[in-house]
C-alpha cells in the first residue's frame, strides 16, 4: 500500500508542475486590458516589459481569430507590435544626426583647405625647369643627342610631345 500512496503523490506532483496555477494568466490578461489596443503606438514606448508582453499576447489571441472581425485598431496596434519601430528596428541615429555629420565635415574640409592655402602661400616659387620653355629646349637638346632613336623622341615619324607636359 505504501507504493501506490507513492504512486498518487508523484502524480499530483507531476501533473502540478505540468499544470501552472491560473493566477499568472488572469494577471496578465488584467494587465492587458487595462491597457487599450487602439492608442498602442503612442504608448508602447512607455510601458513596462512585462505589459508590452501582455499587449502582445492579447494581439497573438485576437489575431487568431478571423481578420474580417478585428478592427481597425486591432489591426493597427498588431501591425505595430510586429513591425513597428521599437526594439531592433529602432532607429539607429536619432533625428538632426545627418545635420551634425554634414557641419562636421564641413569643417573638416574647410580646415583642411585652410591648412593647404596657409602651407601654399609659405612655400617657395616651382623650379625653373617647370616651365614649358625649359621642356621644350629639353625636347631639342634630346633630339640633338639622339636620345632613345628606335621608338622615342629621335627616331623617324616621332609624333609625341617629348618632355613637354604643359599645355
Amino acid at each position: 500500500m505504501h507504493a501506490s500512496v507513492l504512486r498518487v503523490a508523484r502524480r499530483a506532483f507531476a501533473t502540478a508542475a505540468a499544470h501552472p496555477p491560473h493566477a499568472a494568466p488572469a494577471a496578465s490578461q488584467a494587465a492587458a486590458s487595462a491597457i487599450p489596443l487602439s492608442n498602442v503606438e503612442a504608448q508602447w514606448a512607455s510601458l513596462s516589459p512585462a505589459e508590452q508582453t501582455a499587449v502582445h499576447q492579447q494581439l497573438e489571441e485576437l489575431q487568431r481569430k478571423d481578420w474580417k472581425t478585428l478592427s481597425l485598431s486591432e489591426k493597427k496596434a498588431a501591425y505595430y507590435v510586429a513591425f513597428g519601430p521599437h526594439g531592433p528596428r529602432a532607429p539607429v541615429n536619432p533625428p538632426g544626426t545627418s545635420v551634425k555629420v554634414l557641419a562636421g565635415v564641413t569643417v573638416l574640409i574647410g580646415t583642411a583647405g585652410l591648412l593647404y592655402a596657409g602651407v601654399r602661400s609659405v612655400a617657395p616659387p616651382p623650379p625653373h625647369t617647370i616651365t614649358k620653355e625649359w621642356e621644350e629646349a629639353s625636347n631639342e637638346r634630346a633630339k640633338e643627342l639622339k636620345i632613345n632613336p628606335i621608338s622615342g623622341i629621335s627616331s623617324e615619324g616621332y609624333a609625341g610631345k617629348g618632355y613637354v607636359t604643359h599645355k
